[in-house]
């Protein structure tokens, strides 16, 4: 995954925002109840969470309780993430490995930059790539939008 979209705030506005858990999952409606596990020793970084996603994919409904870790932050710049979950019912894994990356992009505006990459795997895969990648376009789409909106809130 590679998207990139401009906020109309300064870097300094979206930041927090960016670093807000509760915010950045409620952009992406499949996930519900995101709850604090650890704390990072130094603010976010290091910071893991628990999180339900559950969607419908094809014939089948994933519900996959993830663990989440911030896996990097570089301040007022990028955060990194990695989220892992498992859908036991249906014998389906999802791993996500994400970004993102922030750069001024004139005055009183912010480049968004994500990247990433994600896999499933189990009987949801048996779907097939061009399902399960249409299916994450409309959700990393939906994001995008939603974190647009939400990073230029103030």
């Amino acid at each position: 995954m590679d998207r990139e979209f401009v906020v109309e705030a300064a870097r300094d506005e979206v930041w927090p925002r960016l670093l807000d858990v509760q915010a950045v999952a409620s952009w992406l409606p499949i996930m519900h109840s995101v709850n604090e596990v650890s704390s990072g020793v130094t603010g976010i970084d290091g910071s893991s969470f628990r999180a339900a996603f559950e969607d419908k994919v094809g014939p089948f409904t994933l519900r996959a309780d993830l663990h989440i870790e911030v896996a990097g932050v570089r301040a007022s710049e990028e955060v990194a993430i990695r989220a892992r979950g498992e859908d036991r019912q249906i014998r389906s894994r999802i791993m996500i490995d994400a970004a993102a990356r922030l750069s001024d992009a004139g005055p009183g505006q912010t480049r968004v930059r994500l990247s990433g990459s994600y896999e499933i795997t189990g009987r949801v895969a048996t779907l097939g790539a061009g399902v399960i990648r249409s299916k994450a376009t409309k959700l990393i789409d939906t994001f995008c939008t939603n974190a647009a909106t939400g990073l230029a809130s103030t």
